[in-house]
């Protein structure tokens, strides 16, 4: 009998991550026209909000040596959870610029208020975006 819910907790359990990744966004970055990256989506409303505004190109600066933002065409949905921390690899919305920001480098530092929206990660080989200066990006979504 115990193994039998065991199983079936498990079971439940896979269904639902299966589910969650097929639900998952996924977007690329072409920086600079050469190195693609891609990230995965959180879905939400900002993240929604922003993807309505793909395919989207924009030059990012550099912030304090550790991300890479630009500001958007529009600004999007801020009705979701604010977070004063980052991880590498985050992509966030910063509302009052209203800013997209991908952290390449953790320095330690907070993110002032309102906070930032995160709203997906890099997958992988977000050094990329570690170069001086300002980087164009291209955002697409895949299918």
């Amino acid at each position: 009998m115990r193994i039998s819910a065991t199983i079936a907790a498990l079971t439940v359990i896979v269904i639902a991550n299966a589910a969650a990744q097929q639900n998952a966004m996924k977007i690329r970055l072409t920086l600079d026209n050469s190195k693609a990256i891609t990230a995965t989506l959180i879905d939400g409303e900002t993240t929604r909000d922003f993807v309505s505004l793909l395919p989207l190109t924009l030059t990012m600066n550099d912030l304090f040596g550790r991300e890479k933002f630009a500001p958007l065409p529009r600004t999007i949905s801020a009705e979701a959870k604010r977070t004063h921390t980052y991880e590498v690899g985050n992509v966030a919305y910063w509302s009052p610029g209203p800013d997209v920001a991908i952290f390449y480098r953790h320095d330690g530092q907070k993110i002032p208020a309102p906070g930032i929206i995160v709203i997906g990660k890099i997958d992988s080989a977000v050094e990329a975006l570690n170069v001086p200066g300002s980087v164009r990006v291209a955002f697409e979504r895949l299918e």
